[in-house]
């Protein structure tokens, strides 16, 4: 199947989570995916996500929870070695669902609530850094 061609952002939908029409930015740097998530909280076996960012509407003030998660090593670019909770989703980019594994972060001082990575863009995409919105441009024709 030949590789389709995404710009550097795009907006996508995580329906499993409700949210829809999400900033997302595509980052050949990082090797996994991430969400921001303002908060964090383990309840009775459960992750509690909360998602506070005052620029994206669609994703402010939601409240997520994951029966199913695990904890992943993530180096970041200055090298430093963090811990975070990792969970699995679905994300819909040019009208197609696919499975991807998000690491949960606080990125209050990022301007995207989502990066992603090699991991998920290998063998399915191949980046244009000259575009942006392919997928979301396709999705309201």
């Amino acid at each position: 199947m030949p590789k389709k061609v995404i710009g550097r952002i795009d907006k996508a939908d995580f329906p499993t989570l409700d949210l829809f029409d999400i900033d997302i930015k595509i980052d050949t740097g990082a090797y996994t995916s991430s969400i921001h998530c303002h908060k964090v909280i383990v309840i009775d076996d459960e992750l509690l996500c909360l998602f506070y960012d005052e620029d994206h509407p669609n994703y402010n003030g939601k409240e997520i929870k994951f029966k199913e998660f695990s904890i992943a090593k993530v180096k970041s670019s200055n090298g430093v070695v963090q811990k975070r909770y990792k969970v699995k989703t679905s994300i819909v980019l040019f009208d197609k669902k696919y499975s991807i594994s998000l690491t949960l972060s606080t990125r209050d001082d990022m301007k995207y609530p989502i990066l992603i990575g090699r991991k998920f863009i290998s063998k399915k995409f191949i980046v244009d850094v000259n575009q942006k919105n392919i997928s979301y441009n396709q999705k309201n024709k």
